[in-house]
């Protein structure tokens, strides 16, 4: 029987003593053994599982967005070949449904769209394959992030699950480890920063934080955005997910414990480290960190509103009125509903935000 992941990391911090939360993240959610992200055991998404994306919510979202890729093929003025990459796609729901919305409402743009999925997780890469059959010649699916000619670079609530280093004030900056108790439970201790980066990530961000204050740290985000600017010669790179901007996100007095948390069948875990590879753990976007970079590497800010603004912006009315004219009574309900989660204020929408980067070259 394999050995679970809490017991080789509770193995590991005995050996080699406490490790920084984002090992402990990185473990928790992408170990190839044990991971949450890697299991194939695990129902993550939908009504039984443990969370519910927008995708899955109503089909609006998806049809939503294609009519806006749609847009934007017209402004890259209508290449003959173009690809659309999606980054974390799960199990594939946006990617069909954008498939099949642009065959059916925008034939000429379908006609000339080749569809990366670009997934770590071989469970939700098997999951994928299975529901794009009917666009098996489209899609492509790789582990590294693909080089694109023209074309667009899309997340979604993929940024939220980069491991983060958390960070407090002491007497000075430390940071949050991992430590293993003498009954074999996982707690937090404090140590050295692990890396010069996080003391320069706070004072690029002009960062005082309160004492006993805790933020988390995205490292990750500098990283990826790098690569997607490197991969990407001529499009847009579009982003949804929730978070806020510095001053908001790390306000001692909003959020003195920081914005990492746990989730299990649709609700919150108590403790974070009690079962890792078991739940979902997240922390919220930093906006004014990724507008900033994508501005150093020339991704320059188009558009960046709440999802539900963007959403209504981008023709979600009419999409609604199109499947809505096709649709039995159920279907009508159910899009009724989707549409309400997506645009009335206090909804989930409300809280996502979507980012739209132009990729800008230097062509002096």
């Amino acid at each position: 029987m394999p050995v679970s992941l809490a017991k080789r990391l509770r193995e590991r911090i005995r050996h080699e003593g406490p490790i920084t939360f984002h090992d402990w993240m990185k473990a928790a959610l992408y170990d190839p053994n044990g991971g949450y992200y890697q299991r194939s055991d695990l129902q993550r998404w939908g009504r039984r599982g443990d969370y519910r994306t927008s995708p899955e919510r109503s089909e609006l979202f998806a049809a939503t967005f294609a009519r806006y890729f749609a847009r934007l093929y017209d402004e890259l003025e209508r290449p003959k070949r173009w690809t659309i990459v999606e980054c974390g796609a799960g199990e594939g729901r946006f990617a069909a449904s954008v498939l099949g919305a642009l065959a059916n409402r925008f034939p000429a743009v379908f006609a000339a769209t080749q569809y990366v999925v670009n997934e770590l997780s071989n469970d939700a890469k098997r999951r994928a394959e299975e529901r794009r059959i009917e666009f098996a010649g489209r899609v492509q699916f790789c582990a590294d992030l693909p080089f694109v000619e023209v074309g667009i670079y899309f997340s979604n609530e993929l940024l939220d699950a980069f491991p983060v280093h958390r960070v407090v004030k002491n007497a000075e900056l430390s940071e949050l480890y991992v430590d293993v108790s003498l009954n074999g439970d996982f707690e937090w201790t404090t140590g050295p920063l692990s890396t010069h980066r996080l003391a320069e990530f706070c004072s690029t961000y002009s960062l005082d934080l309160a004492p006993g204050q805790i933020i988390e740290i995205n490292l990750g985000v500098e990283e990826w955005f790098a690569q997607v600017a490197e991969k990407l010669s001529r499009g847009f790179v579009i982003t949804v997910d929730y978070g806020a901007e510095a001053d908001e996100l790390y306000d001692s007095v909003l959020r003195p414990h920081g914005t990492v948390r746990a989730f299990s069948r649709h609700g919150f875990v108590d403790d974070v480290l009690a079962q890792p590879g078991e739940v979902d753990i997240t922390a919220s976007v930093n906006w004014t960190q990724v507008k900033r970079i994508g501005e150093r590497l020339g991704l320059k800010v188009i558009d960046f509103a709440p999802q539900d603004k963007f959403l209504m912006h981008a023709g979600l009315l009419d999409e609604m009125q199109y499947l809505t004219a096709a649709a039995g009574s159920a279907e009508k309900v159910a899009l009724c509903t989707g549409a309400r989660e997506m645009i009335l204020p206090g909804g989930m929408a409300s809280s996502f935000q979507v980012l739209v980067q132009e990729r800008i070259r230097d062509v002096s």
